[in-house]
C-alpha cells in the first residue's frame, strides 16, 4: 500500500493512511505518506475508512483484504451504503474470487443485484471510470431496511410461519 500511497499524493491526491496503533507500534506497515490517523483496532479501521471515503478499491492481498472487500461489500448490501466497491484485478489475481461470487448466483445464495456490489477491471484507469459512472443496484428485498436510529425501542414481532 506504500507504493500505492507515495503515487496518488505525488499524483496530487489527499492520502490519510488508517492505522491499527498495534500495526503502526509495531514497525510492520512502514512510514505513512502526509496524513496518518492511528485507531485502536481493526474494526475501528475499517469505520474511519467508511467514514473518509467515496469509494473502496481493492488490491490483491491477503485474509485482512478479503475481510474488508466482503465487510463492506455487506454493508453496501444491506443498505448501509452506496459506495462503488471496486477490484484491481491485477494479473487475473481476482479471477477465482469473482467466479465463485458468479457461482453464489448461480445456485442461489446470491442474488444478482447483490453480485453487482463488486466490480473489477485489469488496469487502474478502467476501474477509476467504472467507480465513476457506478449507479447502486437497489434489491427489491433489501430497499426495505431503515439504518436510521429510532427514538422508541418498540420490540418487533417476526412473522416465523411456515407457508407451503
Amino acid at each position: 500500500m506504500g507504493g500505492v500511497s507515495m503515487a496518488a499524493f505525488l499524483g496530487g491526491s489527499q492520502v490519510l493512511g488508517v492505522v491499527p496503533k498495534a500495526l503502526a507500534n509495531g514497525d510492520i506497515i512502514g512510514k505513512t505518506i502526509e496524513e496518518e490517523l492511528q485507531v485502536p483496532t481493526m474494526s475501528d479501521r475499517l469505520n474511519a475508512m467508511f467514514s473518509h471515503v467515496d469509494a473502496f478499491i481493492a488490491l490483491p492481498g491477503g485474509l485482512a483484504t478479503l475481510e474488508e472487500i466482503f465487510h463492506i461489500s455487506s454493508w453496501a448490501q444491506l443498505h448501509i451504503h452506496h459506495k462503488p466497491i471496486g477490484l484491481l484485478n491485477v494479473n487475473g489475481f481476482y479471477d477465482k474470487l469473482l467466479s465463485f461470487l458468479d457461482q453464489a448466483v448461480e445456485q442461489e445464495f446470491l442474488t444478482s443485484s447483490a453480485r453487482k456490489i463488486i466490480i473489477s477491471a485489469v488496469t487502474a484507469e478502467q476501474l477509476i471510470d467504472q467507480l465513476q459512472s457506478f449507479i447502486p443496484v437497489i434489491d427489491p428485498c433489501m430497499s426495505r431496511l431503515d439504518w436510521s436510529p429510532k427514538k422508541s425501542r418498540k420490540k418487533l414481532r417476526l412473522d416465523l410461519s411456515l407457508h407451503l
